[in-house]
């Protein structure tokens, strides 16, 4: 996401009177600038591939990520990994350790088939970064320890290799000296993609409220459970969105742990069903086709993104992470993330990013 940051100087003096314009002859030939143009790009978010005990995906910028799993059908690992790479010939690889509990220690030193690598803070970058991940293509065991030489994890390195071999043909590394698999003599990678750029409207002014028969007719309209009431807890949430427009999150139905929210906006008195340029939450194109209205999952509204964020499972290893930005007329995805296996590692990949530019 990019901000566009203007400031201005004002020059003054008690008094003082103002200095003459420049003369025609004097002054500098002014260069308009270009107001930022829309890409109008459909979203295509990547789908993640799986390889044994590691989760890979490359988004539409070609950075990719991996990151390990669980054991299937086994309990919770104590701590993951995930790795990520940029495209282009000087992506380089970043590291994070995450873990699900606060009271397991801290890795001080990840050592793979014998040999130590030291770790700063929860994670690496650079060159160190890179040693690793050769050696995971070639590794057969992994383990974390803490300052102590203490072992607090293992990771498995079951098809780490394949989904850094995938990472290397996605960023058509393959066959270059920059490939962490299929390495070879070649110099030349491709340069990364350009991201699609979204015109959004700031934010601001002060969100409207619909009238009280608005209120009923919404939740007809987007078919919400009875139990789905303010009176019971259910509170609709209102955001300013610029240019007049007013978002509602409307709570419409939920289960254990996910509150699906209908999307409404209010102008000039008017309520109308959002419009949203890709699927939202869990639901398929053919059922988003379908929907008498569109809807988010555990809806928020921060930053100027509309947020929606769906769990496939209570600890949220697993699920679906999206953000829309408004530009009038739609919310348009900005950016996706999901994570398809529910063994453990609660980061997701990204699939699908857009550049936000504000007007």
């Amino acid at each position: 996401m990019s901000r566009v940051v203007m400031a201005a100087l004002l020059l003054a003096a008690c008094g003082a009177q103002p200095a003459p314009p420049p003369s025609p002859a004097a002054s500098p030939s002014a260069t308009p600038i270009a107001a930022p143009r829309d890409s109008n790009a459909r979203p295509a978010p990547a789908e993640p591939r799986t390889f044994g005990d590691w989760a890979v995906a490359c988004d539409n910028g070609l950075r990719c990520e991996m990151a390990s799993l669980g054991a299937e059908g086994g309990g919770f690992p104590t701590w993951t990994m995930a790795l990520s790479r940029g495209a282009g010939p000087a992506g380089a690889y970043e590291i994070a350790l995450d873990s699900l509990n606060d009271d397991k220690g801290t890795p001080a030193t990840i050592v793979i088939d014998g040999r130590r690598h030291a770790v700063a803070g929860n994670g690496l970058s650079g060159p160190a970064a890179a040693t690793i991940a050769g050696a995971l293509a070639t590794g057969r065991a992994l383990t974390l320890h803490d300052a102590a030489g203490t072992t607090l994890a293992t990771v498995s390195l079951k098809g780490a290799s394949a989904a850094l071999r995938f990472i290397d043909a996605a960023q058509g590394r393959a066959g270059t000296v920059t490939a962490t698999v299929a390495t070879g003599p070649a110099a030349a990678v491709p340069p990364a993609p350009p991201l699609p750029t979204v015109v959004a409207i700031t934010p601001g002014g002060t969100a409207a409220s619909p009238s009280v028969p608005q209120w009923g007719d919404m939740r007809r309209v987007a078919q919400c459970d009875d139990r789905m009431s303010e009176s019971d807890g259910w509170k609709p949430r209102l955001h300013a969105l610029g240019g007049g427009a007013t978002l509602i999150l409307l709570p419409c139905s939920a289960g254990a742990y996910n509150e699906i929210d209908a999307l409404f906006v209010l102008r000039d008195g008017k309520v109308t069903p959002a419009q949203v340029d890709a699927p939202s939450g869990f639901a398929p194109d053919a059922q988003e086709a379908t929907a008498p209205v569109r809807s988010v999952i555990n809806g928020s509204f921060d930053g100027g993104l509309l947020g929606s964020y769906g769990k496939a499972r209570g600890l949220g290893d697993c699920g679906i992470a999206q953000s829309f930005a408004w530009d009038g007329a739609r919310f348009r995805l900005t950016e996706q993330k999901v994570m398809s296996e529910c063994r453990g590692n609660p980061h997701y990949l990204t699939v699908w990013r857009a550049k936000v530019v504000r007007r």
